[in-house]
């Protein structure tokens, strides 16, 4: 089973990142571009192919490593 978790700043957090790629974006020529926030996409392989214990499994790697729970918001997608 395939798993994608997506991982992002929590509202009021602080983006220095974010900001850099906007004010790079609008200086190569993309004033459209307002607010950005920028975050992790990870993709996993499971072994697991019950779908409760995979997405448990998931939040325990995120709790424990893959997500600052502190400053980050984190999802997690199965995908098959």
């Amino acid at each position: 089973m395939k798993a994608r978790v997506h991982v992002t700043l929590k509202n009021g957090v602080l983006d220095p990142q974010g900001k850099a790629i906007g004010h790079s974006l609008n200086r190569l020529g993309f004033p459209e571009v307002g607010d950005v926030r920028q975050g992790k996409f990870i993709e996993l392989e499971l072994a697991e192919t019950d779908a409760a214990k995979a997405r448990a499994r998931l939040d325990e790697m995120c709790r424990k490593l893959l997500a600052n729970t502190v400053i980050e918001n984190y999802s997690i997608e199965l995908v098959g």
